[in-house]
């Protein structure tokens, strides 16, 4: 068997859209190769943006046999992994904490594998990892960052020295249900009557609509980047995904577009755009043109449940944080990134922080679950 050989390769276009995706899961689609290649090719990642792809490709001869989307960053916006603290811990000691490399999806808090490796080809993860802090070295980077990794791979990271975070997000199983009422059901009577009177707010005066494939037009995509653009102008200042995104990432996976769209007559005034997996939901993005009471959890959570129930999907993933899904029936899951640092006061300073987070995590994650609105069966 030939040996392994880790090279870096400046854009994902580099791999043939066929062998990157022979590594990737195929029920995740944010680690397709079209998707990967949506982000660069419209602007929305790049040198400029500071998240300046150099994606990791093991070979074996000449057949590619693993590969990871791979970034080096100068901030660390886009991430949902917060270190900027440790940014500043490192600049008050003297040193540069940028640029670091990101092995990461951008801008996309979902789980799923970092290390992508074709079946029966498990060194190639090893290598994969290895190759990660080889370049940081080389290129005199300060760390290595694999974020939302599966927890196997965050396991296995740990035993080979990295440092170990958990976070924390909202999903919503489905088990078994026929119906949004089955879901109901199994609600207390409280939270139950609270989701109705939400969704029935919600729908007045306004029609939904879950859009996918032919059904999608140009306007859509565009009124959901206007919504997009809204909201993160609101929450953080600066959108990341450029207005060729959505159109092009429709172009290259129209199957796997869903979105949920609010309209007054026949003009849209919200949307949630959504990626469906083999078997999950992936809800991304929001926006609104102005103040619709409860529409958000119509559009977001409850829509999406919809589809689920009406799909047989097994779960829905609603995106980063939100404490109040958890009385929506969202309820709250370990997430994982796991940290290579070259400075070894601030590994040190970082290893102990992560060490005291993780317990006051499980600590936050056994409260939240006091907070479940299904009904607590006898005994």
């Amino acid at each position: 068997m030939s040996a392994l050989k880790v090279e870096t390769v400046g854009s994902v276009r580099d791999v043939a859209a066929a062998e990157w995706d022979a590594c990737a899961p195929s029920e995740n689609p944010f680690l397709h190769h079209a998707f990967l290649l949506a982000l660069e090719e419209s602007g929305s990642v790049g040198p400029r943006t500071g998240w300046e792809p150099c994606h990791l490709v093991a070979r074996r001869g000449k057949d590619v046999v693993g590969v990871a989307p791979t970034y080096v960053k100068t901030h660390s916006w886009g991430e949902y992994v917060f270190d900027q603290g440790w940014a500043q811990a490192l600049t008050r000691a003297g040193g540069s904490y940028y640029p670091k490399l990101q092995v990461a999806v951008p801008f996309t808090p979902v789980t799923g594998p970092r290390l992508l490796a074709r079946p029966g080809e498990d060194e190639v993860v090893h290598a994969l990892a290895e190759g990660a802090v080889d370049l940081a070295r080389r290129r005199g980077l300060s760390s290595v960052h694999v974020t939302f990794p599966v927890r196997e791979q965050w396991e296995l990271l740990g035993r080979e020295g990295w440092l170990q975070r958990t976070g924390v997000q909202f999903f919503w199983d489905n088990h078994g249900y026929t119906s949004f009422d089955d879901f109901l059901a199994a609600l207390s009577s409280r939270k139950r009557k609270m989701v109705r009177k939400e969704r029935e707010q919600a729908s007045r005066g306004l029609t939904l609509r879950t859009l996918q494939g032919h059904d999608v037009t140009e306007a859509h995509l565009q009124a959901m980047h206007t919504f997009y653009g809204s909201t993160v102008d609101r929450k953080w200042g600066s959108a990341y995904l450029t207005r060729k995104f959505f159109p092009l990432l429709h172009q290259r996976m129209p199957g796997r577009v869903v979105l949920t769209m609010a309209f007054d007559e026949e003009k849209p005034v919200a949307g949630a755009f959504h990626l469906l997996g083999d078997d999950t939901l992936y809800g991304r993005h929001w926006g609104c043109s102005s103040r619709y009471e409860f529409l958000h959890f119509e559009c977001c959570y409850y829509q999406a449940m919809d589809l689920a129930i009406a799909r047989g999907l097994r779960r829905v993933e609603a995106g980063a944080q939100g404490v109040h899904k958890v009385s929506r029936g969202y309820l709250p899951a370990h997430t994982y990134s796991a940290h290579w640092l070259l400075h070894d006061g601030l590994r040190d300073a970082v290893a102990r922080f992560l060490d005291a987070e993780r317990v006051e995590l499980d600590g936050e994650i056994q409260e939240l679950m006091t907070l479940s609105p299904f009904r607590q069966e006898p005994g």
